[in-house]
């Protein structure tokens, strides 16, 4: 047996954390159900309205402090004894981070940080904080969340790339790839890389024809797939 771990790349999404009691976006029920994407999520929302933007993120930030790691984040955590694992992640909650998984790239911010709306290299930890008019970075300027926006550029994406282009296992939790352009990244991944997709909905807009579908709740299916991968790897 090698010495050497298999890189194995994870890219997860909103469907991870929906067991965790954070709401998915565009499910039924979620997110976008009850807001308006041009009203709270956008830099034009912003301008127009930064208060409303503001409480609204609140909102969410309350609900992931709020929130526990399920079985599927905290499984992922063992993966790392037996193989060198990479996660990408669409989400802006720490769950991961607190089941105690270690490389994490966040593609779309951190809720529970804080950035300048003139710099957003500098970032600041909120804490149980939220953020409020008034509120000054250290450069002087206002405050805002650490997220990106709708219609914002995603300036993780070519880190993300350059990680999934080393995966020889890749695993999608938790997204439908419908989201651009992190639903992208799976077209990263080498051609004879192990795939793996863990999500309740059907997959209508994948090309590759090699992928292993795992149909259901991510506190169930991706368990079952640690299990096996680690098996695997004692081989």
């Amino acid at each position: 047996m090698s010495s050497k771990k298999k890189r194995v790349v994870i890219l997860t999404g909103a469907g991870i954390s929906a067991e965790s009691g954070l709401g998915t976006f565009r499910d039924k029920g979620g997110l976008w159900d009850e807001h308006d994407i041009n009203e709270v999520a956008t830099p034009e929302a912003w301008y127009k309205n930064p208060k409303l933007v503001l409480d609204f993120y609140d909102q969410r930030r309350q609900l992931c402090l709020k929130a526990n790691p399920n079985d599927a984040h905290l499984s992922l955590t063992k993966l790392e004894k037996h193989y060198d694992v990479r996660i990408i992640t669409q989400n802006i909650d720490d769950l991961h981070e607190r089941a105690g998984s270690k490389n994490i790239l966040h593609l779309h911010g951190e809720i529970l940080k804080a950035r300048s709306v003139m710099n957003a290299e500098t970032l600041y930890d909120l804490g149980l904080k939220g953020i409020k008019l008034g509120d000054m970075a250290p450069d002087g300027h206002q405050l805002r969340p650490h997220v990106v926006w709708f219609g914002e550029a995603v300036p993780k994406m070519y880190e993300a790339e350059d990680i999934v282009k080393d995966a020889e296992i890749f695993i999608v939790i938790g997204t439908s790839l419908n989201v651009y352009p992190a639903a992208n990244l799976i077209y990263a991944s080498p051609t004879k890389t192990d795939k793996y997709i863990v999500d309740l909905n059907e997959l209508t807009n994948v090309k590759y024809k090699n992928i292993k579908h795992l149909k259901g709740n991510a506190t169930q299916k991706v368990p079952e797939l640690v299990d096996r991968l680690i098996q695997e790897s004692k081989i």
